[in-house]
């Protein structure tokens, strides 16, 4: 087994170094790694949601998604035992912070004029964020492979991923939360919010603040499926950890109706509160008139689309995008009337520091 993981990697590794289009997953707290390697270097868009394949889609719906169609794809897949040698080095990377954009006071202002604008309208929450980006000091570009290594070694309950296409860059994420899960007519999804550091326990005391936040996410999930599923269960909130943060988490499940599409449905949900806002429309328009920066695939979604009869995507947090030695690490947090903005100034650090404890 181990020479099998050390043969999958090593693969990949040729595949990228040829330039090919490519993505790599593990969902979270399984063992086996998957690789679609796509056999031709064109660009395919994402035409219909009964395609099959590993879907990429921005933030911003009204852009195109992207699709390795399984058809034009070699599947490579692996395990990873418990206790298996990447064969990483231990040393991490020493970097410099190159961008100012979205620096502390400019972020700290964005979150206010936020605060304003929810105080001053009917909008609940917005979620605002910020691009960091690293210049990593280094002679050579960042081992690719490596920091997904230690992605897979260090967020084992998360959807890690690196994605690759020649026209469009290098992305990685380890995110902790699902959008949709799909099997058969099995409905599964998540409402994810709040965050504070992990300091040993999971048994912590959540504020108002976080609670309401977290709550906004479920009614709106709850409300734009009530039309689609049946049977509908709703777990009581809990708290779960992922990297160095702590969530707010309830799990929503129930039957999909047999006149419901994937389609409706993902547009229903996508993007959440989690990520955007409440109402959505007012939300994403204060985003795109005030973030001042391109979120491009950051908090878009990604995943398998109607493979083996089950369709899993997840929200794509907790990422960053890889070029030679730069590095462009994509942070963000709910903002509601209860809001302090240098408190939010300091969970986007938090935050930022999941993907650079990998580097």
């Amino acid at each position: 087994m181990q020479k099998e993981i050390i043969k999958f990697f090593n693969e990949i590794s040729e595949f990228y170094n040829s330039n090919k289009p490519l993505v790599v997953f593990r969902r979270p707290n399984e063992t086996c790694i998957t690789a679609y390697i796509q056999n031709d270097n064109e660009l395919h868009y994402l035409n219909s949601f009964e395609e099959q394949g590993f879907v990429f889609a921005p933030f911003n719906s009204n852009e195109k998604k992207l699709v390795f169609p399984i058809n034009e794809c070699t599947l490579l897949t692996a395990e990873i035992l418990e206790n298996v040698d990447f064969g990483i080095a231990i040393k991490n990377s020493n970097f410099d912070i190159v961008s100012n954009q979205n620096s502390k006071e400019n972020h700290i202002q964005l979150v206010k004029k936020g605060i304003d604008f929810i105080q001053n309208n009917t909008i609940k929450k917005v979620v605002l964020s910020r691009k960091e980006t690293l210049k990593i000091d280094k002679i050579d570009k960042i081992d690719v492979i490596d920091t997904l290594k230690k992605m897979l070694n260090n967020y084992k309950n998360a959807f890690v991923y690196l994605w690759f296409h020649p026209s469009v860059g290098l992305w990685m994420g380890a995110s902790p939360e699902q959008l949709i899960r799909i099997s058969q007519n099995n409905f599964e999804t998540m409402a994810l919010a709040g965050t504070q550091l992990f300091k040993n326990s999971n048994n912590v005391i959540w504020k108002e603040k976080e609670k309401k936040e977290q709550q906004f996410v479920t009614d709106y999930i709850l409300e734009n499926i009530k039309n689609s599923i049946d049977v509908i269960k709703v777990s009581e909130a809990y708290t779960v950890k992922a990297g160095n943060l702590l969530h707010i988490r309830t799990d929503i499940s129930g039957e999909l109706k047999s006149s419901s599409s994937l389609s409706s449905l993902i547009d229903s949900l996508h993007p959440t509160p989690a990520v955007c806002g409440l109402p959505k429309d007012e939300a994403i328009k204060f985003i795109l008139e005030n973030e001042e920066y391109d979120r491009s695939y950051y908090t878009g979604y990604l995943g398998e689309l109607n493979i083996d009869n089950s369709t899993s995507l997840f929200v794509n947090l907790r990422c960053m995008q890889l070029n030679n030695n730069i590095a462009s690490i994509y942070i963000g947090g709910g903002i509601t009337l209860d809001s302090n903005a240098k408190n939010e100034w300091e969970e986007t650090v938090s935050k930022a520091e999941i993907m650079k404890k990998i580097l």
